[in-house]
């Protein structure tokens, strides 16, 4: 993957600001892309778009395919006549942080009302848009629409636990439940409709600015998933279509023991079998979607740490060799040169560098890393290759600033001595710093251009609960801050 010298912000969708619950794909995700311009910046990172699942986390999604129904703005509806004003009041709420279950509810009695509308007095160009999205996107939405619907005439119950004909996909079950549900299927179809409608006009919003779209690739999938319910046979499952094998990592120095994830594990075998065609089909998708896609966990791609499903913890776990090189190829024949950043974090592997290196796949580096080991530290700027990307922290960090502010004194005092001053000024000292650095790429967390405290941060692995849930607060962003990141962006060469 080639890349110029350039610089952007990390902030998923839903930390929008807006009145609906959940950050939007309407007018304020425009003025985001707006504030980008102002500053300068060439690249919005953003996680997973997919419907969330278990905890709120996109990482965990009914679908690797699918759109998230609750970043639909229904303002947007509104102006295609799919709603009108009295349906917005009821959605309305005060902003604050994210509410996931209250956006839930109040979009499953907004999006019948809104499809009905749709499906009775759409335009004909519109009309027409969605019979063509129909047919070619059937590959995964005709399966993702019934599987939706069927969870909830399931009262949410995982497809595991489905009547045996329906779990098992026969024939005469998915015609029968595709006629029962017919009404809720359409609706699951409009709604995959409407958030591609939106999200594609945000991304060409985006790139008439000179802003690429960073994307983001979960190397797993949820066991709950129309995924794994529709093509079974490439995931390790037993008879009874439960997962023998899960995802994890092993124990290391952070946990004892391990991190047990709990996805079911790929066939690979199977996979390689079609030349990878899943794959190459959601690879196809992500990058029609976003201009670069980041893979989360690729160093998953060359081995994954296999745990036995009754294990409850990740410590009996093995590592099992994956055919990375041959997807990667059949990625490389495909689609040229792959647009792909490579989620190389953790105890990486020479087998794993050597993976990514091959395909010429930048890596990440982050700067909270950085600074606890002495100058060999490959997080520190000196030590970057140029074909990387530099972050001051992820989603999985705490911000700069709550980093700072929790860091032992002795680590405060190898900072300062590397910045050449006592006196930091955090978290735009680590801003400048990854500005400076010669990784091609350097991406900020909006919360680190806010310079917000540890009450802002998006996720903290291993917790339950409270994650994904901050935002921005409207007018929180300001022309200071715009011109502050794009003078900085400007210095060091990011952007003209």
């Amino acid at each position: 993957m080639e890349m110029k010298r350039a610089s952007g912000i990390l902030l998923h969708p839903t930390s929008l600001p807006g009145p609906f619950g959940l950050g939007t794909l309407g007018a304020e995700a425009e003025e985001f892309v707006d504030f980008l311009a102002r500053s300068r910046q060439s690249v919005w990172q953003i996680l997973p778009l997919t419907p969330t699942g278990y905890g709120n986390s996109p990482y965990s999604a009914f679908s690797a395919f699918a759109g998230n129904p609750l970043l639909i703005c229904p303002r947007k509806l509104a102006e295609h006549g799919d709603l009108d004003g009295r349906d917005l009041a009821i959605f309305e709420q005060p902003e604050g942080r994210a509410d996931y279950g209250a956006a839930y509810r109040r979009y499953r009695r907004l999006l019948p009302r809104a499809a009905e509308r749709f499906f009775a007095g759409g335009s004909s160009s519109r009309l027409a848009s969605f019979r063509e999205f129909c047919v070619q996107q059937a590959y995964w939405l005709n399966d993702y629409a019934l599987f939706q619907a069927l969870r909830r005439r399931f009262d949410g119950a995982s497809w595991t636990e489905w009547p045996d004909d329906v779990r098992a996909r026969r024939k005469d079950a998915l015609r029968r439940w595709g006629e029962e549900l017919a009404e809720e299927v359409a609706i699951e179809k409009y709604a995959q409709f409407a958030f591609f409608e939106q999200w594609f006009a945000v991304k060409e919003y985006a790139n008439d600015q000179g802003i690429r779209i960073l994307g983001d690739m979960p190397i797993f999938v949820a066991l709950d998933s129309a995924d794994v319910w529709a093509n079974s046979g490439l995931f390790k499952l037993d008879a009874a279509q439960r997962p023998t094998v899960v995802a994890g990592v092993p124990p290391d120095y952070f946990s004892a023991t391990g991190q047990r994830w709990g996805n079911p594990l790929y066939r690979w075998e199977k996979m390689a079998e079609n030349g990878f065609s899943w794959w190459l089909s959601r690879m196809r998708w992500a990058l029609a979607q976003t201009d670069m896609v980041r893979i989360d966990h690729f160093r998953g791609f060359e081995a994954c740490w296999e745990v036995p499903a009754e294990e409850e913890t990740a410590v009996n776990g093995t590592w099992q060799p994956v055919p990375g090189d041959a997807l990667l190829r059949r990625f490389a024949e495909v689609f040229g040169d792959i647009p792909v950043v490579a989620e190389d974090l953790g105890l990486i592997t020479p087998e794993v560098e050597d993976l990514r290196d091959h395909f010429a796949l930048p890596g990440m580096k982050v700067l909270q890393f950085a600074f606890g080991s002495g100058p060999a530290n490959p997080y520190l700027p000196h030590n970057l290759p140029r074909h990387s990307v530099i972050y001051t922290g992820t989603h999985d960090n705490d911000t700069t600033l709550g980093w700072w502010q929790a860091l032992p004194e002795d680590e405060k005092t190898a900072v300062c001595r590397y910045l050449g001053h006592d006196r930091p000024d955090m978290p735009w000292d680590l801003v400048r710093t990854a500005l400076a650095a010669v990784a091609d790429l350097a991406v900020l967390p909006l919360q680190d251009i806010l310079a917000l405290d540890s009450g802002a941060r998006m996720n903290c692995p291993g917790q339950e609960g409270g994650n994904w849930s901050w935002r921005l607060a409207k007018g929180q962003l300001t022309d200071e801050h715009a011109a502050r990141l794009a003078d900085l962006t400007h210095i060091y060469g990011r952007r003209p």
